[in-house]
């Protein structure tokens, strides 16, 4: 067994690039996390749209992947994916599930957690069709997703034979097993990086439909 190069306990950095007051946060938490995520976009941070997506089956297994974030407004925050990939499997049997944006050139995080909902098939389909025509063909082709398959090459003729099947046409129609979720939020984490470990964590909690501010501890 390959020894590490490095003594990882002996790996840190020390956060200096901001502080999170609560004189300085919105009242409403989606207006904090627009005022964070148009500073990353302004920053031209690599995808700060990307963001950790964590499920759990009924079991209570937990299972934690990237995805891309697809809408946020109020009312929660949008992603699309194969209805019967693993994420969708879960939510099936779990609706709850998290998103973690983390941004390491601002050393910020921001957590949210609520319930999951299926969004519209028209709201599913109009996305679906603003997609580049081949991850439309790659949506059709990469069922069940998470399913395993004999090869890279086996997969690769899937895709080739229906770009061929379907050649150049604007629109394909989107499978049915594919479409978009919305997390709709009831917490969140504003987390900035600050010395010595003394990280600010602010959270917002939404009881009884008013959202609490409150600090954490560390």
């Amino acid at each position: 067994m390959t020894d590490l190069i490095k003594d990882l306990s002996e790996l840190r950095l020390s956060y200096q690039k901001g502080e999170l007051r609560e004189d300085q946060v919105n009242a409403h938490p989606h207006e904090q996390f627009l005022n964070w995520f148009n500073q990353a976009l302004e920053a031209q941070l690599h995808e700060p749209y990307a963001m950790s997506l964590a499920t759990t089956n009924a079991q209570g297994r937990p299972h934690v992947r990237t995805v891309l974030l697809r809408g946020a407004t109020e009312v929660g925050y949008d992603f699309y994916t194969n209805y019967d990939s693993q994420k969708g499997l879960d939510l099936a049997e779990n609706p709850y599930a998290e998103i973690l944006f983390y941004w390491q050139e601002q050393e910020r995080q921001i957590r949210i957690s609520g319930r999951v909902e299926k969004i519209s098939e028209e709201e599913s389909t109009a996305y679906y069709h603003k997609r580049p025509h081949d991850s439309q063909i790659a949506a059709h082709i990469s069922t069940p997703q998470s399913g395993i398959i004999a090869s890279r090459e086996e997969l690769q003729k899937r895709f080739e034979d229906l770009q061929n099947q379907v050649g150049e046409q604007d629109q394909l129609a989107k499978p049915e097993f594919w479409g978009g979720y919305r997390l709709q939020p009831d917490y969140y984490e504003f987390w900035q990086g600050r010395p010595n470990r003394l990280h600010d964590r602010l959270v917002y909690e939404n009881i009884n439909g008013i959202w609490k501010l409150q600090r954490l501890m560390p």
